[in-house]
């Protein structure tokens, strides 16, 4: 197989970007295209480990070893087979996925680990390229109809695993497009919509039916989806934003990341809308995640005067943590492409009141540091603020990117009367709630959290609903290898 192992004679390498000066004009993809024979050097660096902590590490399954060996072999067709025997959308996850399984790569003990997320965005463009990519159309149609709301990660795995086993599917989605969270929660530098349209043309010329402006429980109801239909299942998302009521809440030019990031989106695509604007702005982001990474490049790109983003947690180390060793997720500093083209980063601070004008406008965001103790009774974290270190940040535009609590619960959820964990999430044994034919999957279902496990949890919610209507299932759990035959 390999003469000499890759990891010894290679380095890891990954695609350069544009630079921040000429990618901030615009809202394309920042990375350049990577070679076949650079990425085939990438998946070389492979150990083809004996236990392949990968495999644990992605929520998926994904067979990271064997499509790494196709690669680099040059048999990119059986990458592709390999791939997508675990993964419905690489396009998707190739791009956007934090790669746990990165994480997770027995080189990285002392060695930077393979590139796994580029090496998986490789092979589904590349087949994407060699037309390899068709439309999954069942052999044959069962008589069975499922209702599937909501068309993120999760509703769209789902859909296509079922209607891969001959199901009538159909997906209904509240907004105006199709996509869900990666329609209107991703910036379209990280992810550009016309992959996602790419997608969707597949699914629909495979037999899957999509309805856009159908919010389920206002102008469609539950109970026509049962009636309808043989199960229905749940994947509208975790949507309800975590608020920060504090003193001047209120105050104008407050406003959740999401409202944000999605009006952005639409103006991208065209729309006409009332666009929340960072021009011209001093900017701060309270919260450290993704989706406030997600605003500091999208306000850089509106022409924002600065940006701050603001961090409860103290600054993590440079490098992993002991607390989280190898093959854990580590705790360590991450830094976006979007902190890159310009931002302040602000640890340990916490928000205590909003300051406005005599218009009702924000003109400041009052902070305070503060430490991380151990409480002498129990040994758990409290928050200790430190004396005199209150001060004003300037600011013109606020935007909360602190999580989301739970689903949306008026509506459908409340007509379909199923019962909610203590966190407010759709309770549910092996996806299916305790109404025989209302099953859930994704953020509704786990709480918010990653694409990747959005794909898994509608992936495995398929089985169970397949499993439902038929008494048993041929959707094997994990993957099916039996599609590797090119």
């Amino acid at each position: 197989m390999k003469k000499k192992p890759g990891f010894l004679e290679h380095q890891r390498q990954t695609p350069a970007t544009r630079q921040p000066e000429e990618r901030l004009q615009d809202y394309k993809e920042i990375y350049q295209d990577f070679g076949e024979k650079e990425t085939q050097t990438q998946a070389h660096r492979c150990m083809d480990c004996g236990v392949p902590f990968c495999h644990n590490g992605c929520p998926l399954g994904n067979i990271i070893p064997e499509f790494n060996e196709a690669v680099h072999a040059g048999n990119w067709q059986m990458a592709y087979r390999i791939l997508s025997s675990t993964n419905n959308f690489p396009e998707f996850t190739g791009r956007i996925c934090p790669a746990p399984c990165e994480a997770a790569c027995v080189l990285g003990i002392n060695q930077d680990p393979v590139t796994i997320e580029l090496i998986e965005k490789q092979i589904i463009e590349h087949a994407f390229e060699q037309g390899w990519v068709v439309p999954d159309i069942p052999k044959k149609r069962s008589s069975k109809k499922v209702a599937i709301v909501g068309s993120g990660p999760a509703g769209l795995a789902a859909a296509a695993q079922l209607n891969k086993v001959g199901h009538r599917v159909e997906v209904y989605e509240r907004d105006d497009r199709i996509g869900g969270l990666i329609r209107y929660g991703i910036p379209d530098f990280k992810l550009e919509k016309h992959i996602i349209d790419r997608r969707i043309k597949l699914m629909e010329d495979a037999g899957i039916v999509f309805n856009t402006n159908t919010n389920v429980g206002v102008n469609i109801s539950v109970q026509q989806l049962l009636d309808n239909n043989d199960a229905l299942v749940l994947c509208g998302g975790s949507t309800v934003p975590r608020d920060l009521p504090v003193e001047g809440r209120n105050l104008k030019g407050i406003h959740f990341a999401m409202d944000f990031l999605k009006l952005t989106n639409q103006w991208v695509a065209g729309d006409q809308v009332d666009l929340i604007t960072a021009e011209g702005k001093q900017v701060v982001v309270i919260g450290g995640g993704d989706t406030g990474a997600d605003c500091v490049g999208t306000s850089n790109r509106h022409g924002a005067i600065s940006v701050t983003q603001l961090e409860l947690l103290a600054k993590p180390p440079e490098v992993r943590d002991p607390s989280t060793p190898w093959p854990l997720w580590p705790m360590q500093l991450r830094t976006s492409s979007s902190h890159e083209e310009g931002c302040d980063r602000q640890w340990a601070v916490m928000t205590k009141a909003f300051i406005g004008d005599e218009e009702g406008n924000v003109k400041a965001v009052r902070i305070v540091e503060v430490e991380w103790q151990k409480n002498a009774e129990n040994n758990r974290p409290i928050l200790v603020e430190r004396p005199h270190s209150a001060r004003d940040l300037p600011c013109d535009l606020v935007l909360l990117a602190i999580g989301f609590v739970h689903p949306q619960h008026e509506g459908m959820i409340e007509q379909l009367q199923v019962p909610l964990t203590n966190r407010g999430n759709v309770a549910a044994t092996n996806f299916q709630t305790n109404h025989e034919k209302v099953f859930v999957a994704g953020d509704m279902h786990r709480g918010q959290s990653l694409v990747v496990w959005a794909i898994s949890e509608g992936r495995e919610a398929a089985r169970t609903v397949d499993a439902y209507l038929r008494g048993g299932t041929s959707l094997l759990e994990g993957k099916d290898t039996s599609s590797w035959e090119v």
